[in-house]
């Protein structure tokens, strides 16, 4: 697959060398540290065998020292500082002293009566507050205190006037769109313009109308589903609901804030009934949680009410009692919109079956709103015939920026997020510097960095539901904006998260140049909601693309990460179509069920959540990634949460240290013949102490070890201290 080199325009191949590697065996082979293991390949030697760390012999006669060369990376002329030094004009400074007072344009602060106790909603207990979802509904900080829809369009809803004093800036050649303190309500989105900076003063708060309806108002696309914006939901191009802070093509951009007392409130779990009305739903409702957030499973045949119900078209929202047409069947869907030459062309795949890519996405769950998106993609359908937003379940991003240039975020507090917390896409020059990502709902992520090039991501805090940083490319065919690339993370502290610093899963066009130094993995909520992985790689053969060229250095974990392990789910059951996928059963940790969902404290996942993608084609590649300085301090004490069977919470700091589950051969469903599938290479990991694994060996097919690697050609392990034993080694399996 071809992607865009941003500087040249050149198209450039997504494939880097070393991709014409054997084919993966069809089953997996896990290697350990102590004891024996089918299937396993050793380099080198693991001193860990025999007890102790390698002999260094005698040390000769000290001599001159020789000059010492620059850091490549972070030294003053390294790669990492050029990136730096390129973002350190994208500041403040370079927007004209102007201010505009949103007060001067007609908005109004709250009154105290409009701001409800979540456990004294006027139409009733809400179910996932104080009734029967709580236990199984995380409560996210800042979800204590609602304020209802029944706002929006008054007096108090300072939509019209935030988006007034922005245009008047930007008329105006720019400046500082000023929010005092108080608390504010916002009834749609608040929509950027080009030398606009929108400054919220301490001790302000904006509070996101729970309406979905509201982000259907006024976008520029008018549709039978409302009017729309231009966005991008999981890495693919849609018509969708707007972000309640949104911005095309806007160049020179901010969003800032005096501190941190500055919240930016999505509401996520306010109900999106009118606050006289039972409460039944809420943005998270879209999720399809079992029994959270307000979902109910639809009976079948039902009205739809997530994204993970069949849409069959119905009266949309308890907010909004329009009906909406049900979405149309992919095989009825006008031939000028399927623009991909392969939709209908025959072939056999390895298992023998002849099928078409519109055969593969027409399986049962097609008309789920998460199916639907990605095989509208995988036909070549157009942005503009995409429609989404009224009628169906998609949630929108908290703050998303598409092909923007010279952008700053800064300061500011975001919580209860209907979806990712930042979403840059497309993006030219990005920082953001001292935000707090503070939501811990269904796909919170933190800062999700998407085909961007030239981001500085420092002295942010990382509270969230799901990977703290993911860093992506797009999915399926939408690789439009090329790769992910020039990003430079430092000085920043997660606590909850799925993975601390993530690359993927959805990195379609490829990710390079990453460097990372000087994080901070506190998880301070170790005992009851923990950091799941510290390190994360994932893709699969949807997502594919490659990783290429990423420098890590300097990871602290006072309180390890999750103890308990768990596989990545979606796996693919063995049958004649997968004569050896991974089954996803078994003991955690071993060659059937990898822990790679959580648990691993380094993990690369290319097997990740394979069934949840219908066409499995593009085989992902990772080389050159380089990991110092992790030091992980093992915790001791009770955990609230439950440990996989047959395992229990002692003195560790992970599940495994180090997960690699490369490519799986049998994912592959597409024509012959099978491409090459190649293992994780180029992989190295220096001056580490990864504190003491929950699974310390010795390793057998039935016991797992502190490490596990599939379809990995090289892992090289240098001063590396697990379980108090250094390894010196290779890893191969």
């Amino acid at each position: 697959m071809a992607t865009q080199d941003k500087n040249s325009s050149k198209q450039v191949t997504s494939r880097i060398p070393g991709q014409n590697e054997p084919n993966s065996p069809k089953r997996r082979s896990f290697m350990v540290f102590a004891g024996a293991s089918a299937g396993a390949t050793l380099l080198g030697t693991l001193p860990g065998c025999g007890g102790s760390s390698d002999s260094l012999g005698s040390t000769p006669p000290a001599a001159t020292p020789p000059t010492v060369a620059a850091d490549p990376i972070w030294g003053p002329t390294g790669q990492a500082t050029a990136i730096i030094n390129k973002l350190a004009s994208i500041t403040t400074s370079t927007f004209p002293a102007a201010d505009f007072q949103v007060t001067s344009y007609g908005a109004r602060t709250l009154q105290a009566s409009a701001l409800i106790q979540a456990n004294a909603w006027p139409g009733g207990a809400i179910p996932w507050v104080s009734g029967s979802q709580a236990a199984a509904s995380p409560q996210s900080p800042g979800s204590t205190v609602m304020v209802p829809w029944d706002m929006t369009d008054t007096a108090y809803d300072s939509y019209s006037a935030f988006n007034a004093a922005i245009q008047a800036a930007h008329a105006a050649g720019g400046g500082r769109v000023v929010v005092p303190a108080g608390n504010w309500y916002c009834g749609g989105p608040i929509v950027l313009l080009s030398n606009v900076n929108f400054h919220l003063t301490s001790g302000c708060t904006i509070y996101f109308s729970p309406n979905p309806a509201d982000y259907a108002k006024n976008g520029p696309y008018p549709t039978a589903n409302g009017n729309l914006y231009w966005t991008r939901w999981q890495a693919n191009d849609c018509l969708n609901f707007g972000s309640p802070i949104y911005a095309y093509q806007q160049n020179n951009i901010a969003l800032t804030a005096d501190d941190n007392t500055c919240v930016l409130n999505g509401q996520a779990m306010t109900p999106m009934q009118l606050s006289t009305k039972p409460p039944t739903s809420c943005w998270w409702t879209f999720k399809g949680t079992s029994n959270a957030y307000g979902y109910v499973k639809p009976a079948s045949g039902g009205a739809p009410v997530s994204q993970a119900d069949a849409n069959t078209g119905t009266t949309s929202y308890p907010a909004n009692a329009a009906t909406y047409p049900a979405s149309t069947a992919l095989t009825s869907l006008p031939a000028a919109q399927v623009t991909n030459p392969q939709t209908n062309v025959s072939f056999m795949n390895q298992d023998g079956t002849t099928t078409t890519l519109m055969a593969l996405l027409t399986v049962s769950g097609w008309n789920q709103d998460q199916n639907y998106l990605p095989a509208l993609s995988e036909l070549g359908v157009p942005v503009v015939d995409r429609v989404f937003g009224l009628g169906h379940f998609l949630r929108p991003c908290m703050v998303e920026f598409i092909g923007c240039t010279n952008v700053l975020l800064q300061n500011y507090h975001t919580q209860n997020t209907p979806f990712w917390q930042h979403h840059p896409t497309d993006c030219t020059n990005v920082v953001i510097d001292g935000v707090f990502a503070d939501s811990i709902g269904p796909n919170n992520d933190g800062f999700d960095p998407d085909a961007c090039n030239y981001v500085l991501v420092q002295n942010v805090q990382f509270n969230t539901g799901d990977d703290c940083i993911a860093i992506k490319s797009g999915k399926c065919l939408d690789t439009e904006y090329g790769p992910m690339q020039n990003i430079v993370v430092q000085n920043c502290t997660m606590q909850s998260g799925h993975g601390g610093l993530t690359i993927g899963s959805e990195m379609s066009a490829g990710v390079q140049n990453v460097y990372a130094r000087n994080l901070t993995m506190q998880n301070e909520n170790w005992a009851t909601n923990p950091l799941n992985i510290a390190l994360r790689f994932k893709t699969n053969m949807n997502r594919g693309g490659f990783i290429n060229n990423v420098w890590i250095n300097g990871v602290t974990l006072p309180n390890g990460v999750n103890l308990a392990g768990a596989y990545g789910g979606h796996a693919l059951t063995p049958s004649s179509s997968y004569p050896g996928a991974v089954t996803g059963a078994g003991t955690v940790g071993l060659a059937g069920a990898p822990s790679t969902g959580q648990g691993g404290l380094i993990t690369f996942d290319c097997d990740y959540q394979p069934s949840g993608d219908a066409v499995r084609w593009n085989p992902a590649t990772i080389n050159n990634v380089n990991i110092t300085n992790v030091n992980a301090t093992n915790t001791s004490g009770t955990v609230s949460y439950p440990m996989p069977t047959g395992f229990s919470a002692t003195s560790a700091s992970c599940f495994q240290a180090i997960v690699a589950q490369g490519p799986v051969a049998a994912d592959y469903n597409g024509p012959l013949p099978v491409p090459a599938v190649p293992p994780i290479t180029g992989v190295t990991i220096s001056n580490c102490n990864l504190g003491t694994p929950i699974c310390t060996g010795p390793a057998t097919t039935t016991t797992p070890g502190p490490v596990l690697v599939s379809n990995v050609k090289s892992i090289t392990l240098s001063n590396v201290v697990i379980g108090g034993v250094t390894y010196n080694s290779a890893l191969v399996g």
